[in-house]
């Protein structure tokens, strides 16, 4: 047999949940292989057709959705007219609740969401998009190599026309920070640290917060184009913006409180929403 492989694939961009940490943003690379017989073309199947049929087949699956391992404390599921109920807890014991079309979710049968878990339902659906000249597929899931800081953050854009719309999904993003034209690691890493597992929720979306036992919750509920979404979580967990919480608002968001913390220097920030993509915010000295 012959083999044909593609490197970096696609971005699978999704958050799930952690029974420690909550609800985490997540952003895996695919890469792919593909091993079988050549066809009439001398092909094991064409570039084209695998960087759209076998790509889209793998986003399918859970990319821009929240994956939920079935083991988690106290998880409970209801299902109903198409929206799927969530409950569960983290090892604190406090509370979760995700509420929302039934498309948004991904319940997994395994006690952890990993690479090695999720890579045979990727490797199935990938064969089920292929010719049968393909006899064999094989996906790695990887993250990138970052080197400096990072952040893991979750969100959901009530606006977007496509799958941002969904409440809880999520990227592992790099930050860039220069003071005076000068990258400052010190200033990317203490902005990482304080969006360390973070959801961030747009203030408008924010419902009445309760407390219950000791813990203080949030609840964020909005309409969007695929229907109605709700998300309880522990207010520890979450950052509240004024705005939208689109790359292009979150890097207004930090430049201007950074430009706020050193009002004499002029700050850029470089603010990535999961891999090799994201916005650039600027803002002048403000002495």
């Amino acid at each position: 047999m012959s083999a044909l492989f593609v490197n970096h694939l696609t971005v699978l961009d999704f958050s799930y949940v952690h029974p420690v940490r909550g609800i985490l943003g997540e952003s895996w690379i695919a890469d792919l292989e593909l091993h079988g017989e050549l066809d009439q073309q001398g092909m094991v199947f064409d570039f084209g057709d695998v960087k759209k049929q076998v790509r889209d087949a793998l986003e399918s699956l859970f990319d821009h959705k929240l994956v939920v391992p079935a083991e988690l404390p106290a998880l409970s599921k209801s299902e109903q007219n198409g929206i799927t109920d969530l409950n569960w807890e983290d090892s604190e014991g406090r509370q979760y609740r995700h509420r929302s079309p039934a498309e948004a979710v991904l319940l997994l049968q395994q006690a952890h969401v990993s690479p090695e878990a999720l890579t045979p339902l990727l490797e199935q659906a990938a064969m089920a998009a292929v010719p049968a000249n393909v006899k064999q597929i094989r996906v790695r899931l990887r993250t990138e190599e970052i080197s400096g800081a990072f952040y893991h953050y979750s969100h959901g854009l009530k606006k977007h026309l496509g799958n941002c719309q969904r409440i809880a999904h999520g990227h592992r993003s790099r930050i860039k920070v220069k003071r005076n034209g000068k990258r400052d690691p010190l200033l990317e890493k203490a902005w990482a640290l304080k969006w360390k597992d973070i959801y961030i929720g747009t203030k408008e979306d924010l419902t009445e917060p309760f407390s219950d036992k000791g813990v203080e919750y949030c609840t964020f509920a909005y309409q969007a184009q695929q229907g109605d979404f709700e998300l309880t979580l522990p207010k520890s967990k979450v950052y509240l913006i004024d705005t939208d919480t689109t790359v292009e608002y979150l890097a207004e968001h930090i430049a201007g409180r950074l430009n706020q913390d050193n009002p004499d220097c002029e700050i850029e920030v470089k603010a990535f929403e999961g891999v090799m993509k994201g916005a650039i915010a600027v803002k002048p000295a403000l002495k």
